[in-house]
């Protein structure tokens, strides 16, 4: 009989009056070695890493309530099927379509964050604060801020939070995922199931994967046992940096079964950087509709081998359109970086902010050609169909 399995985010949460057992991971700081250095470590050298990075761990507790208005009987639930939560959420759901307000019950959720500066800006995911009214975050020594939303982005699950102390707050550094290789060693750290600090070991297993839980996925698998709490907990390289932000699992019951996938730091510092200047993601936006090339169209454009993007529309008066580009050109590259599959291209212009100057490398006509683009801004994209998941992905909190 065909198990179903989803893919489910890691933050911990209560509803309905009904508390969940949540947990808060956290992120651990210290002083951290060029990323090239210690690329491999004897065991030995794991408690110094990870009682080094501690003082940066963080607990992040929200409290908010759920805005039901528009919910059908039909609409996915935070709980996985067959949970006890579930007939209970959906029958009070249902009744909540009759009040003016459409405010659910009070839910409270619990994850981990961690500390990337000084000042106390702290990095958590998207779901872990996402219905948040009070956020508070507890640090390593027991001691409690309350924190402010500095800016969120739900496409990349991502959230920035900010707290005030009298003296600076240990951080770590976010390191070059870029680098990490597969097969190469990891260390979660984070508060699952409420158990306090836990660490946890395993390789990076997979690069690049894409779990249909948002546009822009290219998550590290990993098989460090990650659990529900481990949410926005920081995954870290030998070096003691912090290469990945961990946020969701593989699992048939809602247990650690070995896969998990951590958000990439070289993708999320970009991001980060936005939403501390901005309080939001601005993405480039080009303005094309493509699809991938198979050794069929390869063949039939004279290319060598199946890569790239294939333009089969151009949207009117959009940057592409201004910059010249044609339905049949197939994009190869972006400033310098290689296209090999869609989701590259997706990728590569949404990490460019608005207004930018780039060069595209194209296929045209049998031979090699570039143009010059300036991106236009993601706010004047229509909306597009969201694609098919290949699981069901759930954020409890």
């Amino acid at each position: 009989m065909r198990r179903n399995v989803a893919v489910l985010a890691l933050a911990a949460a209560g509803a309905l009056g009904l508390w969940a057992a949540f947990s808060s991971p956290q992120t651990l700081a210290g002083t951290t070695t060029p990323h090239s250095q210690l690329r491999i470590a004897p065991p030995d050298s794991l408690p110094d890493l990870i009682e080094g990075v501690r003082p940066a761990v963080v607990n992040i507790q929200a409290t908010g309530r759920q805005d039901l208005r528009g919910m059908s009987p039909g609409l996915e639930l935070p709980f996985p099927p067959g949970s006890p939560f579930e007939q209970f959420f959906r029958r009070f759901g249902e009744d909540s379509q009759r009040t003016p307000q459409g405010r659910g019950p009070a839910v409270r959720s619990a994850g981990s964050g961690f500390l990337v500066d000084p000042d106390g800006y702290v990095v958590t995911n998207n779901h872990v604060i996402e219905h948040a009214e009070e956020i508070t975050v507890i640090l390593d020594d027991g001691k409690s801020y309350g924190a402010e939303l500095v800016g969120r982005d739900a496409k990349t699950d991502l959230a920035l939070l900010k707290i005030e102390g009298d003296e600076p707050f240990p951080y770590v550094n976010l390191g070059d995922s870029d680098e990490a290789r597969v097969g190469e060693w990891v260390v979660a750290i984070g508060n699952p199931f409420g158990l306090g600090g836990s660490a946890t070991t395993g390789i990076i297993s997979a690069r690049g994967r894409d779990i249909r839980s948002g546009p822009y996925d290219d998550f590290l698998q990993i098989d460090a046992a990650i659990n529900s709490g481990n949410s926005g907990g920081p995954l870290f390289d030998t070096a003691g940096e912090v290469i990945g932000i961990n946020s969701a699992i593989v699992s048939p019951n809602g247990g650690n079964v070995g896969i998990g996938f951590a958000i990439p730091a070289s993708q999320a510092a970009p991001i980060l950087d936005q939403l501390r200047e901005q309080g939001r993601v601005e993405r480039g936006w080009l303005g094309v509709t493509v699809r991938p090339v198979d050794d069929v169209l390869a063949a039939a454009l004279g290319m060598e081998d199946a890569k790239g993007a294939l333009i089969s529309e151009i949207v009117s008066k959009s940057p592409a359109a201004r910059a010249g580009l044609k339905p049949g050109d197939v994009i190869l590259s972006v400033e310098g970086d290689s296209v090999t599959e869609i989701k590259d291209l997706s990728r590569l212009i949404a990490n460019t902010r608005s207004g930018s100057e780039i060069a595209i490398g194209l296929w045209r006509k049998g031979e090699p050609q570039q143009l010059q683009v300036i991106l236009g801004s993601s706010e004047e994209m229509a909306p597009v169909a969201a694609a098919p998941k290949a699981w069901s992905v759930i954020k409890p909190s």
